[in-house]
């Protein structure tokens, strides 16, 4: 798409060695460079940014700016995402709520839509799919989402949005997308038995077309870093169904952890906030508040 001031726009589905593969919306795909004047003001490309762009072919064209974004993951360093899927295993390795709270809380941070899909069911003995009946249950009451293994209920939730694949090593992300579309053969790696987790296959973040929409597969990894950003004051929010109890607490500023008159804590009591989240919250509040800050240079 030509913008009328000589530069095309498009989007960048690929970046890789200092190249940046942008998709317009004719279907055309041009490798690109970032301008030097983007460097100077310290703007880094990112996958799914939009771009204008000038080209005298589709090997030899330039960035010249990078269009406002709605949001920014920091891992995986994605810009404008719609939804998040996160993929989580059954068993190899063990399903985790911590992990998956983490997750979620990260999506909300970035305000990108969740959902849950859980693999790899048939590693589980019929007597315990209730725990996994019940996480459905329990998550889709907060809003989110879940799918239990069933890949075709995921197919409606592409079209018109950039999704990420996001979860554990192992847990089947890439295994998954390419069962969803066998076009894309994207690298998958056995599970470690020593380690209990999955090598890292996927190398870098690429954008697919997919069910109308756009897909990124991405790393896999076992833990998450809260951002700066994050702080104590937030993080309740993060927590749909804490943010919304909190409007009862007797304190405005009240961290649902030791004070009088917390209506989470009631919450909690009377099995209206699930216990495990709760647990979840008290922890990640406990790890943000002894983050040390990153101080940058020249600050």
């Amino acid at each position: 798409m030509n913008n009328g001031g000589g530069f095309l726009q498009g989007q960048i589905i690929k970046a890789v060695s200092g190249f940046y593969y942008v998709a317009t919306v004719q279907g055309e795909i041009f490798q690109t460079r970032g301008r030097g004047i983007l460097r100077q003001k310290k703007l880094a490309p990112l996958v799914g940014d939009y771009v204008e762009f000038s080209a005298a072919n589709q090997t030899d064209g330039a960035l010249e700016e990078i269009l406002p974004r709605k949001n920014q993951m920091i891992r995986p360093t994605v810009a404008n995402v719609d939804l998040g899927v996160v993929v989580m295993s059954a068993r190899k390795p063990n399903f985790s709520l911590n992990l998956l709270d983490r997750f979620l809380v990260h999506l909300e941070f970035f305000k990108i839509s969740a959902l849950l899909f859980v693999t790899k069911l048939d590693l589980v003995e019929d007597i315990d799919q209730d725990e996994f009946l019940t996480v459905q249950k329990d998550y889709q009451k907060i809003g989110y989402p879940v799918i239990l293994s069933n890949k075709n209920e995921l197919e409606k939730y592409f079209p018109h949005q950039l999704t990420v694949f996001m979860g554990q090593s192992g847990a089947g992300k890439s295994t998954l997308l390419n069962e969803l579309a066998p076009d894309l053969t994207l690298a998958t790696g056995e599970i470690s038995e020593s380690l209990g987790r999955g090598r890292h296959t996927t190398r870098h973040v690429e954008l697919h077309p997919l069910f109308n929409g756009l897909i990124a597969d991405t790393p896999g990894f076992s833990s998450l870093d809260f951002p700066d950003e994050m702080t104590p004051e937030v993080l309740p929010y993060l927590f749909p169904e804490i943010g919304e109890t909190s409007a009862g607490c007797k304190f405005r500023q009240c961290s649902h952890t030791n004070e009088p008159g917390c209506a989470v804590k009631e919450a909690v009591l009377h099995h209206e906030i699930l216990n495990s989240r709760y647990e979840n919250y008290q922890q990640f509040l406990k790890e943000i508040k002894e983050k040390k800050p990153q101080y940058k240079k020249g600050v």
